[in-house]
């Protein structure tokens, strides 16, 4: 099984930025250590802050992976490109969010790509990511 964790703008300082929302865990570590936890699902990792970079690689993996673990940061809320690029492909698409999207700023609770997604999974800490990949098992 192969599958792809994209994610999107400022997620690159993860365990740097706001801990008390984010955690102090950097995404390499907690890459690391799901790739421990599966050992049996080949996980890529792509991370941009660039909205187009974003779209091109959802292009360059979604007719050739399992699945995609997408979190698109704030791009969630605003991006009817990331939202085109997700119905337009093969490959299934889980949102995933760090935080409870559901319970911070109103305009958070508002997603334009969840329903082009398969499913969607918030509020778990970096674990939101793990629970994910358990449902592919």
């Amino acid at each position: 099984m192969r599958v792809i964790i994209i994610n999107g703008p400022n997620l690159n300082l993860l365990g740097k930025r706001e801990v008390a929302i984010y955690g102090n865990i950097s995404f390499d570590d907690y890459l690391k250590q799901l790739e421990t936890d599966f050992p049996n699902i080949a996980i890529d990792y792509f991370q941009s802050n660039v909205e187009g970079e974003l779209i091109d690689k959802l292009h360059e993996v979604g007719f050739s992976y399992d699945t995609v673990l997408l979190n698109a940061g704030g791009y969630t809320h605003t991006s009817v490109a990331l939202a085109d690029a997700i119905a337009a492909i093969e490959t299934p698409v889980i949102e995933v969010h760090i935080s409870n999207i559901y319970a911070r700023e109103s305009f958070r609770a508002k997603s334009l790509l969840s329903s082009s997604c398969k499913a969607v999974i918030c509020g778990l800490g970096l674990d939101s990511y793990k629970a994910a990949l358990v449902t592919m098992r």
